[in-house]
């Protein structure tokens, strides 16, 4: 019965999009990885047909079960081989195999279908038929491409040259290439399986996708450099960029998740990475005037998003949904900019990549061109002429991976260096930037305001420019890009403007994401001059420690500021 409970608290897990189903499968150190991958990913697949076969049966109130503990004893009992546990639990399902097996059969009649498989949704089978290549990159820490290549043709595989299009990364079984891209990228066909060969166990080859390369790939820092990895597990990238560093120099990587951190100390011990210093920290809290980060001059950040990139964390979210999903969509973003602002506040900085594993505007382009407006002595790096995927207008010095155009989990990866006109020395081009100019940031139409408090002069200062319009950003839409001022309150909160036209307040316990409660907000706050916005928002929201619960905001209308906890969640790539 372990195999089922376990498999069960993996698929919780994925459902509060913590990380990607196999990286929590290999996390949870279960004894026998590869049946509970199975089951997970199986289930996984079925999940909306399950749920429907234990709602339509009533199968959670005569059992008291969970609906994911309910969802893999189910599955193996009418679609997998058969449950593999004993007792009361097997007598229990046995018990309800005939009325389940109705149900099906009733769902097959139903959609006028034969086969299991072809209940599955069409989200699902679009997923499925988007098998990607197994991506292998090489770790230069330890080996070369040179002889990893070797010791793989020795060990039965065919190599066939570097690939020159994506086609060629269609393969068949025991062949594989080098990438068009990445030199240090080997692909092969999907699912070949290395978590059990010598080279990854000895670390000299790091199983990560394409995409995932890019953000270390495309900063490039150059040896004995010293670089952030602001949220860094769980270690990939990080192990990437010691290995184009040579293992020299500093690598200051932080994580809030203490777990996370050390599983991550685990890989990049056994990667032979030595130049890093792993800090289980927040990253919005470290000062970057601190003497210790004095030389640091490369940044990477990958926070943490909704994860709507991964292929196997995909879901419909249904109409009921949708309002959590906007209001989540809006709590990230916020997060996000926060966290790209603060990393550009290191003195020295010369680069920062930003990267998420998202497909939605407004955690991609949205924050980046935000970002630009807050920080005019910062500009974007126009990347890879050849890439197929371009971010959204205005922003196509951007890149974004799919699995359709890019063969990759969806992906979106953003540089941005300190403007030459700042008075630093000029900055070395990144990897394969093409000889169009880098864009210049996006100014903003808000002006310059004298500060009338301490708490006033904290707030976003750009120029007296116009934005584009938000229909270049956000296709479909006819609304004009509001500009996105951010307001430092007293104990440690922030009001900032998200640019679906929405405020977020986010403080010690995260962010107030209620829908209503925002929508109030940006009702208010656009009726009134900002001076009587930011004295409202004093006398409601300037001590993080009170009970959140029992703050009212109001205006004409009153509405309670519910949620203390945020809603960010860690993810993996």
């Amino acid at each position: 019965m372990a195999l089922y409970v376990k498999a069960a608290e993996i698929l919780d897990k994925a459902e509060k999009k913590q990380g990607a189903l196999k990286t929590l499968v290999y996390d949870s150190k279960f004894e026998n990885i590869k049946p509970l991958f199975a089951l997970v990913l199986e289930t996984q697949k079925f999940s909306s047909v399950l749920e429907e076969i234990i709602v339509s049966s009533k199968l959670l109130k005569q059992t008291k079960m969970r609906m994911n503990l309910a969802k893999v004893l189910v599955f193996d009992l009418l679609i997998g081989q058969g449950l593999k546990c004993g007792g009361a639990w097997k007598t229990m399902m046995v018990k309800h195999r005939a009325r389940l097996q109705s149900v099906l059969a009733r769902m097959k009649v139903k959609q006028k279908v034969s086969k299991n498989e072809d209940l599955l949704p069409a989200s699902v089978k679009q997923v499925l038929a988007e098998n990607l290549p197994r991506y292998v990159r090489v770790n230069t820490v330890k080996t070369t491409v040179e002889d990893a290549v070797d010791y793989l043709k020795r060990d039965g595989f065919s190599y066939l040259g570097q690939a020159s299009r994506l086609e060629d990364l269609t393969l068949k079984e025991k062949y594989f290439v080098m990438d068009m891209h990445l030199p240090e990228l080997l692909v092969f066909p999907p699912n070949t399986d290395f978590h059990d060969h010598f080279l990854y166990k000895a670390g000299h080859i790091i199983l990560q996708d394409k995409a995932s390369c890019l953000p270390a790939y495309l900063l490039n820092p150059p040896t004995g450099a010293h670089i952030i990895d602001a949220c860094a597990a769980p270690g990939n990238k990080t192990s990437h960029l010691a290995a184009i560093m040579k293992n020299k120099g500093k690598l200051f990587a932080f994580d809030l998740d203490a777990k996370r951190l050390s599983t991550m100390a685990t890989l990049l011990l056994r990667s032979g990475v030595t130049c890093h210093q792993l800090a289980n920290q927040d990253f919005l809290k470290v000062d970057p005037d601190s003497p210790q980060f004095k030389d640091v001059e490369y940044v990477l950040l990958d926070p943490s998003c909704s994860g709507s990139g991964m292929v196997c964390l995909r879901d419909d979210a249904s109409s009921a949904d949708q309002e959590k999903v906007k209001a989540r969509l809006a709590a990230l973003a916020c997060f996000q900019l926060r966290c790209l602002n603060h990393g550009l506040k290191f003195p020295r900085l010369k680069r920062l990549v930003y990267s998420t594993c998202s497909i939605h505007s407004q955690e991609n382009e949205g924050v980046v061109a935000a970002c630009l407006q807050e920080n005019p002595g910062f500009r974007l790096v126009n990347l890879l002429s050849q890439w197929p995927e371009r971010g959204l207008e205005p922003l196509t010095q951007c890149l974004r991976a799919n699995p359709a155009k890019t063969r990759t989990h969806g992906f979106f990866v953003a540089l941005l260096e300190k403007h030459n006109g700042t008075g630093r020395k000029k900055q070395e081009p990144a990897v394969q930037i093409s000889a169009q100019e880098a864009t210049p940031p996006i100014p903003s139409t808000r002006r310059k305001r004298p500060a009338a408090s301490d708490e006033e002069s904290d707030a976003s200062e750009t120029e007296d420019k116009q934005t584009p319009a938000a229909d270049q950003l956000f296709p479909g839409t006819n609304r004009r890009m509001s500009p996105v001022p951010k307001v430092r309150l007293s104990g440690g909160l922030e009001i900032c403007r998200v640019l679906n036209g929405m405020w977020q307040v986010s403080g010690a316990h995260g962010a107030v994401n209620n829908p209503k409660a925002v929508e109030a907000m940006q009702a208010y706050v656009d009726a009134v001059h900002v001076q009587a916005r930011l004295k409202f928002a004093r006398e409601h929201l300037d001590d993080p420690e009170e009970d959140w619960e029992n703050v009212i905001w109001s205006d004409e209308t009153k509405i309670e500021l519910l949620g203390k906890n945020s809603c960010l969640e860690e993810k993996e790539c």
